[in-house]
Parts: C-alpha cells; structure tokens; sequence
C-alpha cells in the first residue's frame, strides 16, 4: 500500500530545502498513517553541509504535545542537498530501527523509506508513494 502525503507537505519540504541550500534543512512529518502535516525545525548539526540533527528541544516539544492529544510524530524529513533522494550510511547510523517514516528531497526528487532492521545500509525498506 503507497503512502499518501498531501502536496502541501511536498511543496512545505521542497521550499524548505531549497531555502537552506546549501545546508541540509530537517523537520518533523505527523499524521496517522498518511502524512498530513510536516514542520521545519533547526538543523543543529555541527556540520550541517554534510549532516542533520534535528534541534532536540523541538522534537521533545512535539512528542509533548502529541502526549497532550496533539498530532502524532511518525517521522522525519531531510534534504540532500548536494546528493541523491537516497538515504545515506549516516542516516543509517543516526537512524533507530523504530517504524519511522524518512522522507529526503533532492532536487525535485522525494523518496519516502521506513526505519526497521534490514534493508538499505541495514535500515531503511523504500516505502511507495501515492
């Protein structure tokens, strides 16, 4: 089954990336079972030209409010600026086999892929987008 993700989230992370070009731009994606939100938060990295780490004081507040009854976290997105839509050793590295959604944005290119024990680098099954 392909995951549905509004073209307002699509358009939210292409304008996004290509507003922090060169740097990597990172956020959060909710919903529940389709992506129906994203947000952008701060790409805290030390190298944010290779690298993202999303600011963990936004991603604390959100898994909060989600606690609270807010909109449910079920991922995270990045770009890849100077790169391909695909993830890379280090996000494998960074990632947790947890079931989250990744989406990365290259260009115009966004590939959806699920965090879990095996796959690509050991972590990521590309996941079909509607």
């Amino acid at each position: 089954m392909a995951l549905r993700i509004s073209s307002c989230v699509i358009a939210l992370i292409h304008h996004a990336a290509a507003d922090a070009a060169p740097l990597e731009a990172c956020g959060l994606l909710f919903g529940d079972g389709a992506v129906e939100r994203a947000s952008v938060i701060a790409n805290v990295s030390d190298d944010p030209a290779r690298r993202f780490e999303i600011d963990p004081g936004a991603l604390i507040a959100a898994l909060r409010a989600e606690r609270a009854g807010g909109d449910r976290v079920i991922g995270y997105w990045h770009s890849h600026p100077s790169g391909d839509a695909t993830p890379s050793v280090t996000d494998a590295a960074m990632a947790a086999a947890d079931g989250k959604l990744w989406l990365i944005v290259a260009g115009e290119t966004v590939t959806a892929w699920r965090a879990g024990p095996t796959g690509l680098h050991g972590r990521f099954e590309r996941v079909e987008l509607a």
